[in-house]
């Protein structure tokens, strides 16, 4: 039987690279990491380093007391770049945002390298094909969209993953600015809350981002993670969080022109994860009908996949 694909992971101590690198891991993938002499210097928002306290140093040696392979180099050196793609089959990319249009750098080195099965841009959110986001999330999108087309134009081989809302975002806090636990006493709600959204661990993210490349039928196709159990309102949440603690929250319920407003009026990281909060309870962005020739709805496609209820993970916070 031949042996799995060797993956890459850019990025790899980020919050969402890292659960990426320990799928791959598990499920018996050679995996290589590409690390710069330099680790990134920009401030991560609270909730960010609250769902991943691992420092990247210490990362960085557990992968590679794993058997991780760690590759020196740099997506800005064309050439340690081109090196490190031939080492391995598959690479997926899990930069943040400020880096999304970068990209194009490892689509020119993947095209020089020729021998890349599939590529993984950085997505790792809502369909960059189908939104309504308002910025500064917009342009975002826009970004991944664009790359989206370079890859295609390119001929480079791909698949997109769309997971929509990682809980360490939008769920240890109940999509509550400031905090970074669920709330107690009372509820900021956009909307009416009765709009579906989509719900991942970034773990399971990592774990499904690995079954889609291991699975030839993903090849140049998006797969979207909307998982049965986790596919709820925020109402729908709220409600199981109250059972939990034994307690009805003040629930107070925001209307889409007072949320564009505090959008518009507040700084990053708030004013960025308040318009990825609209997006997904208000305009609805997670709701949409997926297309056979060019889609693949996760929980049909890897059945047998055992991820993390939204019940299951609220029970840290009790």
């Amino acid at each position: 039987m031949a042996g799995k694909d060797r993956i890459l992971v850019l990025g790899p101590t980020g919050a969402i690279g890292r659960h990426i690198v320990w799928a791959s891991v598990k499920a018996g993938n050679p995996t290589y990491v590409l690390v710069r002499d330099t680790p990134p210097t920009a401030n991560k928002p609270r909730l960010v380093t609250a769902a991943n306290p691992e420092t990247r140093e210490e990362l960085l040696q557990n992968f590679q007391n794993s058997g991780v392979f760690l590759i020196q180099g740099d997506m800005n050196d064309h050439q340690s770049l081109v090196n490190a793609i031939k080492q391995v089959d598959i690479v997926i990319c899990s930069f943040g945002r400020l880096l999304i249009e970068d990209q194009v750098k490892i689509i020119a080195a993947i095209k020089e390298a020729g021998n890349v099965k599939r590529f993984f841009p950085s997505e790792f959110g809502l369909d960059v094909d189908r939104h309504d986001a308002v910025e500064p999330v917009r342009e975002v999108f826009e970004e991944k969209a664009k790359i989206r087309r370079v890859i295609e134009a390119e001929g480079v081989p791909y698949t997109y993953l769309c997971c929509h809302a990682f809980t360490g975002y939008f769920l240890r806090n109940l999509a509550q600015i400031d905090i970074t636990v669920p709330p107690r006493d009372k509820i900021f709600i956009q909307g009416d809350g009765n709009v579906k959204g989509a719900y991942m661990t970034e773990a399971d993210v990592g774990t499904f981002t690995i079954e889609a490349a291991n699975d030839p039928n993903a090849l140049n196709k998006a797969v979207h993670l909307r998982l049965p159990a986790n596919y709820l309102t925020l109402n729908e949440i709220v409600s199981l969080w109250e059972k939990k603690i034994g307690k009805t929250l003040e629930k107070i319920y925001v209307p889409e022109e007072k949320v564009l407003k505090d959008i518009q009026e507040l700084s990053f990281p708030n004013n960025y994860l308040l318009a990825l909060y609209h997006s997904q309870q208000i305009r609805g962005d997670a709701v949409y009908e997926i297309d056979p020739a060019k889609d693949i709805e996760a929980s049909e496609a890897y059945p047998y996949v055992k991820y993390s209820t939204v019940d299951e993970y609220l029970n840290q916070f009790v």
